[in-house]
């Protein structure tokens, strides 16, 4: 029988030693590939045209589009490594019609006013902290919201900052993305820095101790749900009917970077964006913007009768 589990943990090894792909990254390769090697565990040989069929057959039954294209994407990109490897002979991958439609889920974002609200009760909270331990926790709380904001960053990356990241001279944030691929990104906004530096001060002891910019309460890296979770009670204070994450923050940060006439290329390289196409949802989204511009722009308005 072939042996499928030894050729996933040579792949899953290449992925994180030479591809050096992140934690969270090798976990859902590690979670889809076994997933497969489960399914065809009582195959000879696992790795046919007609066993990889019936997988895919049985994902679009238990899954959303958007997670079989994931899941898809993972076995193709194992079964290229085992043909470039010389592994197997021919990649059954390349035999399969895989086309389907996927449908366009327009990403949730937040309107400017959501965002002053969320943004007015945390700073209240600060404000109104009664001790030098809740004030601290409320300052590490609107920062880390006016950072979402400010940069657009996934939570991941984040929560993933490093102190050797920021440089708060000159407002610059070095981000390590999807695929270790690194970029850029600026804060310019003065009061956001000044809150920023405020921050490092306070938290400086956490931060020599840990390394991560962003800590806990127990002065630990902090979490990706701990960042959820402050967001939820946040959104709670301030009435908001919604349910809000963080990713909502990052697409609020593209859709009103894109109204305010931003070359969406900037913007793809300001979100890590390895695709234009992956940046270009947010034409769809801007719906204000379209408005705007048919009543501005439309040559009816130059016509009198």
């Amino acid at each position: 029988m072939y042996n499928l589990k030894d050729q996933i943990s040579d792949y899953l090894n290449y992925c994180k030693y030479q591809k050096k792909l992140n934690e969270k990254t090798l976990k859902a390769y590690r979670i889809d590939l076994l997933q497969f090697c489960r399914y065809s565990n009582m195959e000879i040989n696992p790795l046919t045209k007609i066993c990889i069929t019936s997988y895919i057959q049985k994902l679009h039954i238990n899954y959303k589009p958007k997670t079989v294209k994931r899941k898809i994407a993972c076995i193709r990109a194992f079964l290229n490594y085992l043909e470039f490897e010389e592994k197997i002979d021919n990649n059954p991958i390349n035999k399969i019609r895989l086309e389907f439609k996927e449908p366009v889920v327009l990403p949730k974002s937040l309107s400017l006013k959501t965002i002053q609200k969320l943004l007015q009760t945390a700073y209240s909270t600060l404000k109104n902290a009664q001790s030098e331990y809740s004030k601290k926790i409320a300052l590490r709380d609107v920062v880390i919201l006016e950072f979402l904001f400010a940069t657009g960053l996934r939570v991941s990356e984040l929560c993933s900052l490093t102190s050797e990241n920021i440089n708060l001279r000159d407002g610059s944030v070095k981000v390590r993305g999807k695929g270790a691929r690194e970029r850029i990104v600026f804060i310019a906004n003065v009061e956001t820095l000044k809150l920023l530096r405020q921050y490092k001060n306070i938290y400086i002891r956490e931060i020599s101790a840990t390394g991560w910019f962003f800590v806990n309460k127990l002065g630990n890296k902090l979490s990706e749900q701990s960042v959820r979770s402050m967001i939820n009670i946040c959104a709670n204070k301030s009435k908001i009917d919604e349910h809000i994450t963080p990713h909502m923050l990052r697409h609020s940060f593209a859709t009103l970077m894109l109204e305010e006439d931003v070359d969406i290329r900037y913007i793809q390289s300001m979100l890590g964006h390895s695709s234009i196409t992956t940046t270009q949802i947010y034409t769809h989204v801007s719906l204000s913007k379209k408005k705007k511009i048919m009543a501005k722009k439309h040559p009816r308005n130059r016509i009198t009768v």
